[in-house]
C-alpha cells in the first residue's frame, strides 16, 4: 500500500468500508446544487448576451462566463465532500459564506427574486449547519484547535 491509501482513523475514508454519513451526502448534494444552478444560470446570461439585445453586450457575456467560473467551487467541493477529503469543507463553508449576502440582496428586491432569495438562504444555512456538524468533521478527519491527535473527548 502506498502512504495515499493507507486507511486512517476516519472511517469513510478511501480504502476503508465505513459508510459516507448521510449528513456529508446531504451536504455535498446541496454544494451540487448551488454549482449547478450557477452553471446554469451562467450559461443562461451567456446565451442571452450573445442572441439577444442587452444593454451591454460585453457585459453580459462576462458575467456569464464569470458565473460559470464560480461555479467550480461548489462544484468541487462537493466532489471532495463525496470522497470524504477533508480539504473540501473549506470551499463548501465559504461557498455557503458568500450565498448569504446574495440571498439577502435577492431579498431586498421587489421582484420575482425573492422566492430565490429565499430558497438559496434556506439551502446556504442548512448547508452551513451539515457542514459543522460534529459527525461530518468526523468522517472529513478534521480536528479542532488544541486536539491535535485523538478526535473524541
Amino acid at each position: 500500500m502506498s502512504s495515499e491509501q493507507t486507511p486512517t482513523t476516519t472511517p469513510t475514508t478511501e480504502g476503508t468500508t465505513g459508510p459516507r454519513p448521510r449528513r456529508l451526502t446531504y451536504a455535498a448534494l446541496l454544494a451540487a446544487l448551488e454549482g449547478l444552478a450557477l452553471v446554469v444560470g451562467g450559461v443562461w446570461i451567456l446565451v442571452l448576451g450573445l442572441t439577444g439585445h442587452p444593454d451591454d453586450r460585453q457585459q453580459a457575456v462576462t458575467g456569464g462566463i464569470t458565473l460559470v467560473v464560480l461555479a467550480l467551487l461548489p462544484l468541487l467541493a462537493a466532489r471532495g465532500l463525496l470522497g470524504c477529503r477533508s480539504w473540501s469543507r473549506g470551499p463548501a463553508v465559504i461557498t455557503q459564506l458568500m450565498a448569504l449576502p446574495v440571498a439577502y440582496n435577492l431579498l431586498q428586491a421587489d421582484s420575482m427574486a425573492i422566492p430565490a432569495g429565499i430558497a438559496l438562504a434556506v439551502v446556504a444555512v442548512a448547508s452551513l449547519v451539515l457542514l459543522v456538524n460534529p459527525e461530518t468533521t468526523r468522517a472529513l478527519g478534521i480536528r479542532g484547535p488544541g486536539n491535535p491527535g485523538n478526535l473524541e473527548k
